[in-house]
């Protein structure tokens, strides 16, 4: 029985991160991918913005363990979407919000999870039919407008990308955050160049607790 976008959100909502991933070296991505997942993060964004990006998610997604979601991120239009979602995506993310992108995910029942950055862009995205919205730049904003948009719209599934750390991840699901977007600071770059791997799945295991502590 093939994945529902309910399932995926189910699943990114159950796992609370979703890794960021903006590489130079696509031939290290399988590396990191296994890294993050011996440090428990089951949720992958690769962005279009790594070189080959939709070959990698046609290479990386029939071979992924089981439980292992594959998302596309930095969408922005609905046919680089739908080379996505046909490639193997499992989830579409997008730093801004796209009507037609939402549309075109839900065509393939797919989780569509735009950009946002107001409470009306929020609201409108909700209403399109985000499956979660991703409140970007989240950097200058910190949790504490997670707990004041949630006021209003307890409805609406909100996850920061941008300003998430290791140290600050659990602030945000307690702020209401169903999930938390992180890039650099999981797949850490330094990292990856010198090859040791070690460090992500550290990072993942870090980011992982931090989300589990914070929900306890």
């Amino acid at each position: 029985m093939s994945q529902t976008r309910v399932d995926t959100v189910r699943a990114i909502e159950a796992c609370g991160v979703v890794a960021v991933i903006r590489m130079r070296e696509p031939e290290k991505l399988r590396a990191v991918v296994d890294a993050l997942a011996d440090g428990g993060v089951r949720a992958l964004e690769v962005t279009m913005t790594v070189p080959h990006a939709i070959e990698m998610i046609a290479e990386l997604a029939p071979t992924l363990p089981g439980g292992f979601l594959l998302g596309a991120g930095t969408i922005l239009d609905a046919e680089t979407a739908r080379l996505a979602i046909l490639a193997g995506a499992r989830f579409v993310v997008g730093p801004v919000f796209r009507p037609e992108v939402v549309a075109m995910s839900h065509r393939y029942d797919v989780a569509a999870i735009p950009g946002c950055f107001t409470p009306t862009e929020i609201l409108s995205a909700w209403e399109a039919g985000a499956d979660v919205v991703k409140v970007f730049p989240a950097t200058v904003l910190g949790p504490a407008f997670f707990k004041d948009v949630r006021g209003p719209l307890p409805q609406v599934k909100l996850m920061p990308t941008g300003g998430v750390s290791l140290d600050n991840a659990g602030d945000w699901i307690k702020a209401g955050a169903v999930a938390v977007g992180v890039g650099t600071a999981l797949v850490d770059a330094k990292a990856i160049a010198a090859g040791d791997f070690s460090v992500i799945t550290a990072n993942a295991k870090r980011i992982v607790a931090s989300v589990a502590a914070a929900r306890a």
